[in-house]
């Protein structure tokens, strides 16, 4: 843990673990503070810059760190965009979706280590945040249990890969075939089915659905809430529905912080009281966040 007393007052950017990020320094000071990781999702928000702008917990006393995805950003494969809409067309579960978020999900644990060798944060376990694919890969590290974690949230979370899948079929026109390593792909991810693994350590998890989301509609994530109930405390869960918010958060194409709105304000501000809630912090940092 580093403890220099400066710590910078603008955002900073770096690479952990071979992971791109942006780190929000915590409002209350150089004093140590709680880590929280955040992946962004396959639309918008789809970079570290425009996630930590659509969802910034501006008052939230602790570390923000935004993570970029795997094959986003500066990991663009060799071919880049082009690449990437050449292994969504062959095969979209298989080659872009599955591996994206396995290996996000694979890659927390590292990306962690090295971060807190680099930030000044507490020895407490992390926060987590994943919005669309990346609350995928937040909900496969807790079903996997890749690192220890203190509160978790998702944001519009793709639950199931088979709704993603016919959204695109309605607007492709093509159907998906779904072979034998799909089959797994989809097993693997199929978190309301999973859900005891998802619930092992009983992490606090909240999960946020869109009123006008229609891929992942507020009704997958009512049974995400469901099929999670039997396993968790009661106070450690909680689905809220934000009516205005979209499946996207943000205008195409979706790399820079988005502009406000109030669906947008609502969900930070829902995030921002879970985590206030449910992640070590200091008093002496709680009650500067209050001021």
């Amino acid at each position: 843990m580093v403890t220099d007393d400066h710590v910078p007052a603008r955002p900073i950017t770096g690479t952990a673990a071979g992971v791109p990020y942006l780190a929000l320094p915590p409002a209350t000071g150089p004093a140590p503070a709680p880590l929280v990781l955040g992946l962004h999702a396959f639309e918008p928000p789809r970079s570290e810059a425009a996630l930590a702008g659509a969802l910034p917990m501006a008052s939230l006393p602790a570390w923000r760190v935004c993570l970029g995805l795997p094959l986003f950003g500066a990991r663009l494969p060799e071919g880049g965009v082009a690449e990437i809409n050449r292994r969504g067309e062959r095969d979209y579960l298989v080659e872009l979706f599955g591996p994206v978020v396995e290996e996000a999900a694979a890659e927390l644990a590292r990306a962690e280590s090295d971060l807190r060798s680099t930030l000044p944060v507490t020895e407490s376990p992390t926060g987590l945040i994943g919005v669309g694919a990346g609350g995928s890969a937040v909900l496969l590290a807790l079903a996997e249990d890749r690192l220890p974690v203190d509160a978790a949230a998702v944001v519009n979370p793709v639950l199931d890969p088979a709704p993603v899948l016919t959204t695109r079929e309605q607007r492709t026109g093509e159907p998906y075939t779904w072979h034998d390593q799909a089959r797994r792909t989809r097993s693997r991810l199929d978190f309301p089915d999973r859900a005891p693994e998802v619930a092992r350590n009983q992490t606090p998890l909240l999960v946020v659905n869109g009123g006008r989301d229609s891929v992942i509609t507020p009704r997958t994530g009512h049974h995400m809430y469901e099929a999670l109930r039997p396993w968790m405390p009661e106070h450690a869960l909680h689905h809220i529905v934000v009516p205005d918010l979209a499946h996207v958060i943000g205008p195409e194409p979706g790399l820079r912080p988005p502009p406000p709105t109030p669906a947008g304000v609502l969900a930070d501000r829902a995030l921002t009281e879970w985590f206030h809630r449910f992640l070590t912090i200091s008093p002496q940092a709680r009650t500067q966040s209050d001021t």
